[in-house]
């Protein structure tokens, strides 16, 4: 049921268990993501999947210090286009096509039973993002976006309390009645 994954979906930093992820769900999460919407249907948005351990263990010895990344079973990885096309007159939106298939992603994570944490802003310390990209052989014109490490999580987590709609949906207008 969406709306209860959307309910139950969290980020979750904590240990694994010593699992693997089968290829089969890491095919339906990507695929979630693959579904997602997309500026112009221009679809540039890819995923390079990790499952092996020897990339897992390279992708972790990037920054020994992201707990995450060492205890992951699996990542995906969103890759989107540094920039538009030279000469295509047409607005970019790589950075939003990737944020909604990450989404996606997240919730079919949720689903199937899986944790995983959104990693974009580590990616923008020091040269990680080029270290990734590095790992995984992502050509120049493209950039490692977000990674999704996941896997089974070891200790059972709840989704932080959300402000109240009245505090932030309104008919109308801003700051209007709620319904």
């Amino acid at each position: 049921e969406l709306f209860e994954a959307i309910e139950r979906r969290h980020s979750y930093r904590g240990p694994m268990l010593n699992e693997g992820v089968p290829r089969s769900d890491l095919v339906r999460i990507v695929q979630a993501g693959i579904q997602a919407l997309s500026g112009y249907n221009a679809q540039t948005t890819t995923f390079v999947v990790v499952d092996d351990a020897d990339t897992l263990a390279r992708l972790g010895a990037i920054d020994p210090q992201c707990g995450v990344l060492q205890q992951a079973r699996a990542v995906i990885v969103c890759i989107v286009p540094r920039g538009p096309t030279p000469g295509d007159s047409r607005l970019f939106f790589g950075a939003e096509d990737g944020a909604a298939a990450t989404e996606n992603m997240l919730l079919a994570i949720t689903a199937l039973g899986y944790a995983s944490v959104w990693l974009e802003g580590w990616l923008r310390l020091g040269d990680h993002g080029a270290a990734v990209a590095d790992v995984l052989g992502v050509p120049k014109e493209r950039a490692v976006k977000v990674l999704l490490p996941l896997g089974r999580p070891a200790r059972i987590e709840s989704q932080h309390p959300k402000l109240p709609w009245a505090a932030r949906a309104w008919f109308g207008r801003y700051g209007g009645k709620a319904p």
